[in-house]
C-alpha cells in the first residue's frame, strides 16, 4: 500500500523521460503534432467565421467534424488497435494526416467551406485510430508508478501544447498568414511519425494472433466480446463513461471561440484591426491550456497512486468545471475570464487523467484498445452534441454569457452521477475483483 500511495514528483517525471526511450519518443511526437494541430485550429476557426459570416453555428459544425467521426470509426479503430501493432497504425495515422492537413491549403484559397469540413472529418478518422492506440501503448512500455506519470505527462503536455499552439498560432496567423500554419502542422505530422518509427518496444496483444484480413475489419463480433467485457464489471463501465461527462465541456470549442470573437477581441496594433478577434480567441484558449497544465501536476503530487483519492479526485475535478463556468458567463473583464478558465480546465484536466490511469489499471491488454475505443466514442457523442447545441442556441439569439453559464450548470449533473456510482466500490469492498 506504501508504494501505491507514493506521489508522483517532479523529479518522478524527469527520470521517467531520461531513462524511458520509447516513452520519450512517443512524447517527443505528442509535443511536435499536437503543438502544430492546436496552432492551425485557430488559422481554421478564424477562416470560417470570416467565410460564414460570425456564424457560431460554423465553428459548431466544425467542431462536430472534429470529434464526431471517432464514434464513427471507434469500432473499427478498436479492432484494428486490437488485432494489430498499435506502433504501426499510429505511423499510418500520422502520415495520413499530414497528406489531409496539406489538402486544407486548397480549401483555404478556393474559400470552399464544404471542403473544409470534408478534411477535418478525415483528418478525424485518422486521430480517432492514433488516439486509442497511444492509451494503448502506455501500459506496455511503463511499469508501476511510471504508468501515473506517463499518463500525468501526456495530460500536462497536452494542456501545454494546447497553450502553446493556440497563443503561437494566431500570432503567427497574423504574422506570416494561414498558410504558414497549415504547413507547419502538415510537417509536424511527418516528424512524429518518424520518432514513432523509432520506438522498439514488445507487444503482448499480438501474442498467437492469426494475421488480421479484410474480412475481420467489418466482423464486429470482438466489438461484441468488447461490450460483453465492459458490462461484466459495472465499475469499469462507470469509469469508462467519466469522460462522457467531461464531454460536456466539449461546448467550450463554440463558446471560448465566440467569447474571443465577441466579448474580448485583443487589438495590437502591429496586426491589425481585423486580427482581434483571432488573437483574443487565442489568448482565451491559451488559459484554458494553461489551466489544463496546472491541474494533473498538482493533482498527480497530492493523490499520488492511491485508487480511492483518483476517484475522489475526479468529484473534485467536475465541481471545479462546473464552477468554472457558471463563472466565466459572469465575467465582465478579460482577466476575469482567463482566470476563471484556467479554474475550469484545471478540473477538467484531472478528470482526464485520473479517469484514464483508473481504465489501464482496470481493463486486460488485451481488450485495451476495444475500451479506449469505446470510451472515445461515448465522449464524442457528448462532446458532438453539447458542442453543436451551443453554436444553435448563440444563432437563434440567447445571450452569449447565459449560454456559458448553462453549460456550467449541465457539467454539475455528470458530476452527481460520479457520486452516486462510488457506491459501487462500497459495496464491493472487501470482496474479491470479478477480474
Amino acid at each position: 500500500m506504501e508504494a501505491d500511495r507514493k506521489r508522483v514528483s517532479f523529479a518522478t517525471y524527469v527520470r521517467l523521460v531520461r531513462t524511458n526511450a520509447n516513452f520519450r519518443k512517443l512524447w517527443f511526437a505528442q509535443i511536435i503534432s499536437e503543438i502544430g494541430d492546436w496552432m492551425y485550429t485557430v488559422a481554421i476557426y478564424s477562416q470560417l467565421l470570416k467565410l460564414t459570416g460570425g456564424a457560431a453555428s460554423s465553428i459548431g459544425a466544425a467542431f462536430t467534424m472534429q470529434v464526431l467521426p471517432q464514434m464513427i470509426v471507434s469500432p473499427l479503430a478498436g479492432v484494428l488497435n486490437d488485432r494489430m501493432s498499435r506502433r504501426t497504425v499510429m505511423i499510418g495515422s500520422d502520415l495520413a494526416r499530414a497528406v489531409v492537413v496539406a489538402l486544407m491549403l486548397l480549401a483555404q484559397h478556393l474559400e470552399w467551406v464544404w471542403l473544409i469540413f470534408v478534411l477535418l472529418f478525415f483528418e478525424t478518422v485518422f486521430w480517432a485510430t492514433f488516439e486509442p492506440g497511444r492509451g494503448a501503448v502506455i501500459p506496455n512500455i511503463t511499469e508501476g508508478e511510471e504508468t501515473l506519470a506517463a499518463n500525468s505527462l501526456s495530460a500536462i503536455t497536452w494542456s501545454f501544447n494546447f497553450a502553446a499552439g493556440f497563443s503561437i498560432g494566431g500570432l503567427i496567423a497574423a504574422a506570416a498568414g494561414k498558410d504558414a500554419v497549415y504547413v507547419i502542422n502538415s510537417l509536424s505530422f511527418l516528424l512524429s511519425a518518424w520518432l514513432l518509427w523509432r520506438m522498439k518496444f514488445h507487444e503482448p496483444h499480438l501474442e498467437n494472433q492469426p494475421p488480421i484480413r479484410a474480412r475481420d475489419l467489418i466482423d464486429f463480433s470482438p466489438v461484441v466480446e468488447g461490450v460483453r467485457y465492459v458490462m461484466a464489471d459495472s465499475r469499469l463501465f462507470a469509469t469508462m463513461m467519466v469522460k462522457t461527462g467531461l464531454g460536456v465541456m466539449g461546448a467550450n470549442w463554440v463558446l471560448v471561440t465566440m467569447l474571443g470573437e465577441r466579448k474580448f477581441p485583443v487589438s495590437v496594433p502591429l496586426f491589425g484591426s481585423e486580427s482581434a478577434g483571432m488573437l483574443g480567441m487565442s489568448l482565451l484558449m491559451g488559459c484554458r491550456g494553461l489551466g489544463a497544465l496546472v491541474g494533473p501536476g498538482i493533482g498527480t503530487f497530492l493523490v499520488g497512486h492511491d485508487e480511492k483519492r483518483m476517484r475522489q479526485a475526479i468529484l473534485l475535478g467536475f465541481l471545479m468545471s462546473s464552477t468554472g463556468y457558471v463563472a466565466l458567463g459572469q465575467m465582465g473583464a478579460l482577466l476575469g475570464a482567463c482566470l476563471a478558465l484556467v479554474w475550469a480546465h484545471a478540473g477538467g484536466s484531472i478528470i482526464w487523467v485520473f479517469s484514464t490511469t483508473l481504465l489501464q489499471m482496470a481493463t486486460e491488454d488485451k481488450f485495451r484498445g476495444r475500451v479506449f475505443s469505446a470510451e472515445f466514442a461515448f465522449m464524442t457523442i457528448s462532446m458532438s452534441i453539447s458542442g453543436t447545441l451551443s453554436g444553435l442556441l448563440i444563432d437563434a439569439g440567447y445571450a452569449l454569457d447565459h449560454v456559458v453559464s448553462g453549460a456550467g450548470v449541465v457539467m454539475f449533473i455528470p458530476g452527481l452521477l460520479w457520486l452516486a456510482a462510488q457506491r459501487l466500490w462500497r459495496s464491493r469492498a472487501g470482496s474479491a475483483s470479478p477480474r
